[in-house]
């Protein structure tokens, strides 16, 4: 069973990740990205490892953010 700061942990990231998504997908538009739905859903779901590896999604996560 998960202690209490686990379950704190567990849950920020969660709200981290979700709030990535809600962010990414509300400023979609603003980046240089095709305007395909699969793509939009696919970019924002795996945002946390694009992020990383990709400086181009970087790029375009940053203008997604602003607004």
């Amino acid at each position: 069973m998960l202690g209490f700061m686990q379950a704190v942990v567990i849950g920020m990231v969660i709200v981290t990740y979700i709030g990535g998504i809600w962010k990414f997908w509300q400023g979609y538009d603003r980046t240089n990205f095709q305007p395909s739905f699969v793509q939009r859903v696919t970019l924002a779901a795996l945002w946390p490892a694009l992020l990383i590896v990709n400086k181009s999604y970087r790029k375009n996560f940053q203008k997604a953010l602003r607004g």
